[in-house]
């Protein structure tokens, strides 16, 4: 890795946030990446480091954004001509007008979950037990770091107010809490009326768990996991990039940060490269 980019990668971990490594391992002149070029792209696709010009920078931080989303690295080709792409390789269309072949290993760096356990009743503990079985790091609730963790309050009545008002301002990314409805319509009321913002009470599970008939300890422990799965796998669909195709050679170019578009007859259309766009225009459509 670049040595620029330790602290940054250091900082990113440190804080819990998604990232992917960028590698260069192969290249055909006349491309400018050197094996051995490393660039790393954030969650939000900012791009840092060196790993080939500007023409292949927004399918690199696609791809970065791709893999960072389903936690699977990618071996990519970015090639002017086709080639046929050997085992767990992806061809891709190299735009660069200079031509070159270069080769990019894509290595999503992701946050260990976390979870973050109030109370320690028997279906506390059993939910700590899954969690450790699923590879989650169980965290019991005092001094824990909420911010991005899945939260269960399990107190049963006891110190619900105060642990929920601490709970609601760490930012957590879930936050579930073992009481009837009945009960937490209660602690809701009174949460409001010392302060707490009503979008942040919506956002709370109460009766955490999916509602899968759970009666004993262990099914409530495993409906409540389940629920935290599903809406950790609904955040990650959210974080995959809308995509557009190129009119003109046929690559998928991400929406969102998209450097060069035009419109045409009330659509916007979205491409790789100014060239693409250049020759777009050419055929007579307005910008």
């Amino acid at each position: 890795m670049r040595p620029e980019l330790l602290p940054l990668a250091a900082s990113l971990s440190a804080r819990g946030e998604r990232f992917a490594l960028v590698t260069v391992v192969r290249r055909e002149p006349p491309s400018s990446a050197r094996v051995g070029d490393t660039a790393l792209v954030t969650e939000s696709g900012e791009y840092h480091g060196w790993a080939g010009g500007g023409c292949t920078r927004e399918t690199v931080v696609r791809e970065a954004q791709r893999a960072m989303a389903d936690g699977e690295p990618r071996f990519i080709s970015l090639s002017p001509e086709a080639i046929a792409p050997r085992a767990g390789m992806i061809a891709l269309q190299m735009t660069c007008d200079s031509g070159g072949t270069v080769e990019i290993y894509v290595e999503p760096v992701l946050p260990v979950p976390r979870l973050v356990l109030f109370g320690a009743t028997p279906m506390v503990e059993a939910l700590a037990r899954i969690g450790e079985a699923m590879g989650y790091r169980v965290e019991r609730g005092a001094e824990a770091s909420l911010e991005g963790a899945h939260v269960l309050v399990g107190t049963m009545g006891d110190e619900d107010l105060e642990v929920l008002q601490k709970v609601l301002r760490g930012e957590p990314a879930y936050v579930g809490v073992i009481a009837s409805r009945r009960r937490f319509d209660q602690v809701r009321e009174t949460l409001i009326a010392c302060g707490v913002p009503r979008a942040a009470l919506e956002r709370v599970a109460a009766p955490a768990g999916l509602d899968i008939g759970a009666r004993t300890p262990e099914e409530i422990a495993l409906s409540v996991m389940a629920q935290i799965v599903a809406q950790r796998n609904e955040a990650t669909q959210r974080t995959i990039p809308k995509e557009a195709i190129d009119p003109i050679c046929g690559m998928t170019v991400a929406v969102a940060g998209a450097r060069h578009s035009a419109q045409a007859e009330g659509k916007t259309y979205y491409f790789c490269c100014a060239g693409c766009r250049t020759k777009f225009l050419q055929k007579g459509v307005s910008a």
